[in-house]
């Protein structure tokens, strides 16, 4: 490896932390947002992550990508529509979880959960025979290992309901705790809808390949795609906090006083989530053949690695008991180790 592509794969690999460091951020800001109600702190996340940054990304790279849009293939724009509309609900129902059982743990059963999904049911509905190859094991491999991680962190966080109750150490957490066995249907429901939104990157390809064509580069024209994914995925969270806003007469709190700190925390989060998108979309590129097997693993390790480290620093686990804590860390070891087991079915 000559020395310019070497740059090239430490600035990759730079760049997939970052993006792991921001997604494994972004859910800080939700402990510092309790005035608000939950909609209020997620309609802004959604407008300004899944709307606003994506669009204005979108024209400031490529301004020629609306009319290219216009021309993409039909059927490959129904797919990144529904399969975004899906993952919508997704993105509801984690933002639940992290109100209902805190970041670290959320995190960490969403992200197991999505990766799981997100290796496996690809390469079912694309290409079942590669089942039989070496990369087929891997992702099996892999996805029993991910298995055994969320049966100890949900155990975990069993013993630490069954120990300290359900409003331990909340702080300001914006939402409502609820039981654990709910909300873990709530995070199995989010890295289900999640690993969805894999599955429509892939079938959506047709679009990407039509930006090629037109000129546009690799992380532009998978952008047309992030972004009907994500413009038709905020339809699904809107909707759900309109509901909200009825039921809670909650719309007002956006005209509270002193809201100017509520404002910026919530549009923190849309920056570190949606910025973790398209960091992630630049690193691949410098990876080159590297990236599905160094960058991926990377930003998906660093970002569980880190909301248990912020959980844990919040006090999340303070009042659980010590057998509760060893669970959930060698729940998360188990999820890095099975991380790196999945990276190997791509190198």
């Amino acid at each position: 490896m000559d020395a310019n592509m070497s740059s090239m794969v430490v600035a990759g690999a730079l760049l997939a932390v970052l993006s792991g460091v921001m997604n494994g951020t972004f859910t800080l800001p939700m402990r510092f947002l309790g005035r608000w109600e939950w909609e209020n702190v997620w309609s802004l996340f959604i407008v300004v992550s899944c709307l606003v940054m994506p669009a204005a990304i979108l024209t400031f790279v490529a301004p020629q990508s609306w009319t290219i849009l216009a021309h993409a293939p039909a059927q490959a724009v129904w797919i990144a529509v529904c399969t975004g509309f899906a993952w919508g609900f997704g993105a509801v129902l984690f933002g639940q979880s992290v109100s209902a059982i805190g970041i670290s743990l959320a995190n960490t059963l969403v992200l197991a959960i999505s990766s799981a999904l997100g290796s496996l049911l690809p390469m079912l509905l694309l290409a079942p025979a590669n089942l039989l190859r070496h990369s087929g094991e891997k992702i099996l491999e892999g996805v029993a290992i991910e298995l055994a991680g969320i049966t100890f962190c949900g155990w975990a966080g069993r013993m630490r309901e069954k120990s300290a109750g359900l409003n331990t150490e909340r702080g300001g957490m914006v939402g409502h705790a609820r039981p654990i066995g709910v909300a873990l249907l709530m995070a199995a429901g989010s890295g289900v809808l999640s690993a969805v939104f894999n599955i429509g990157f892939s079938l959506a390809q047709p679009i990407a390949a039509c930006g090629r064509a037109a000129g546009l580069s690799e992380f532009s024209s998978n952008n047309l795609i992030w972004w009907i994914m994500l413009a038709a995925g905020s339809l699904a969270n809107l909707g759900f906090c309109l509901h909200l806003f009825r039921k809670n007469r909650s719309l007002r709190k956006f005209a509270q006083r002193g809201g100017l700190r509520l404002y910026t925390l919530s549009t923190l989060m849309a920056l570190l989530w949606g910025g973790s998108i398209f960091v992630y979309g630049a690193a691949t590129p410098q990876l080159g053949a590297l990236g599905t097997s160094i960058g991926w693993p990377l930003s998906l390790a660093v970002g569980l690695l880190l909301a248990n480290i912020i959980g844990i620093a919040l006090g999340e686990w303070r009042q659980a008991p010590p057998r509760a804590r060893a669970w959930m860390y060698s729940g998360v070891a188990i999820l890095v180790v099975a991380v790196i087991v999945l990276s190997r079915a791509n190198s």
